[in-house]
């Protein structure tokens, strides 16, 4: 299979990869699918190969999607009052989206056109592999606010996160109408995803805020070594696994009994928790070794937890200080709650008094914020040890809609239908 030229004429911008309609996500992150490269029948295992990870289905991709090395995430503000235009950018933006997500430029691709007008694409992708990108669109609780006549479309679940015990939330860094997360295994492929949206909806959408991260700080594949965040310890180990289908429906997809009324459209679609969460990293590094063991109730080399030998073992919540940090999050302590995490870690310069201003982008889907993170976080917010070193600054939640199911299909077309 050749790749497929862009209608202009000019060459693909990356290749091309085909496995099959059907690729299974499975196999994906066992590193078993095959894809066609460039030069013809030579293939290579998909994580090697930059692979292209399916843009259509029952559920978005970027959610139980194998974790990718890197994210740029943006929430967007509707600068328009006309439905239509807002309907018109959601059929763009899709389309786009099919194209980047293959590896393809945009529209009429970034040269070859009008000299007197400017390209579709802005080509700094360009020879680019896919990546594994995936592009993934929330709707915020402020589309509803009637403005298009979504008022009566507002999902029961699609609250407004209460303000917990030391928040310390950025306005600026919160809230959105609209958001994308876009992960890749090259931050410039992220990058050119949100750049051409964003390009793309100037005069109907303006950016809010937006979110660079690296080395992700959960896996949904739980085969796979476990990452660390920034204070050094594993984090992650009981995540909801992406190929775990009956755990997929429990805690993650909204079913068709939660999808009632004006809500019916979220079927098959989850809800996203965005929270940015600054780290005194500087205080942390001060801290004995023992108490940081204390504090996350797990050890530092080997994660396992308090009187455990591995990583996986189950934990004795009880043998944990009743302030550590797995103790409370455990969903033994939360009503079974649990939460499909994708977070990751950022750097973002200094604070301007010689503290670095990194932390944590935590992101987590689950099938309804009323009984996954809001109980979770009022747990820890009021006695996690933790939060002597952390401090939650940015905040968003997000309805995030079921996949776009073929070619005919677009983001959000069952809202707006």
């Amino acid at each position: 299979m050749t790749p497929e030229p862009t209608p202009g004429g000019g060459p693909a911008r990356r290749t091309v990869l085909a496995a099959g309609g059907g690729l299974a996500l499975g196999a994906a992150v066992a590193g078993g699918a095959a894809a066609l490269t460039r030069d013809g029948d030579a293939t290579a295992p998909v994580a090697d190969s930059g692979a292209a990870v399916p843009f259509h289905g029952p559920h978005q991709a970027g959610i139980a999607t194998a974790v990718q090395d890197r994210l740029h995430f943006a929430a967007f503000d509707v600068t328009t009052d006309d439905r239509e235009k807002l309907e018109k950018l959601l059929r763009e933006w899709t389309r786009a989206a099919e194209r980047m997500t293959a590896g393809r430029e945009v529209g009429e691709g970034a040269y070859g056109g009008l000299p007197e007008a400017p390209p579709d694409d802005t080509g700094e992708a360009l020879g680019l592999k896919p990546s594994r990108l995936t592009l993934t669109i929330g709707f915020g609780p402020s589309l509803f606010d009637g403005r298009f006549g979504l008022k009566d479309k507002r999902p029961g679940a699609l609250v407004e996160l209460p303000r917990f015990p030391g928040d310390n939330l950025d306005p600026a860094r919160s809230g959105g109408d609209l958001c994308v997360q876009a992960c890749a295994d090259d931050p410039q492929v992220a990058v050119h995803a949100i750049r051409n949206l964003a390009r793309i909806g100037f005069g109907t959408v303006a950016v809010r805020w937006s979110q660079l991260g690296f080395g992700k700080t959960s896996s949904t594949t739980p085969d796979a070594q476990t990452p660390r965040n920034l204070f050094g310890f594993k984090d992650g180990t009981r995540n909801v696994a992406g190929t775990d289908t009956a755990a997929l429906d429990r805690h993650v997809w909204v079913g068709a009994k939660e999808a009632t009324g004006g809500g019916a459209w979220m079927a098959g679609g989850s809800y996203l928790v965005a929270r940015r969460i600054r780290m005194n990293v500087e205080t942390w590094d001060r801290t004995p070794l023992a108490e940081q063991e204390d504090i996350f109730g797990r050890d530092k080399k080997e994660g396992a937890p308090v009187g455990k030998a591995k990583e996986h073992d189950e934990p004795f919540l009880k043998a944990m200080k009743p302030d550590s940090h797995v103790r409370l999050a455990h969903p033994d302590a939360n009503g079974g709650a649990h939460l499909l995490r994708r977070g990751y870690s950022f750097t973002d310069g200094t604070d301007g008094l010689g503290r670095l201003d990194a932390g944590l982008f935590f992101l987590a889907y689950q099938r309804d914020v009323r009984s996954g993170f809001v109980p979770v976080q009022t747990a820890l917010a009021k006695a996690d040890a933790l939060n002597e070193y952390i401090q939650h600054v940015g905040s968003a939640v997000f309805a995030v809609p079921p996949g776009v199911r073929d070619a005919d299909d677009w983001w959000g077309r069952g809202l707006f239908s």
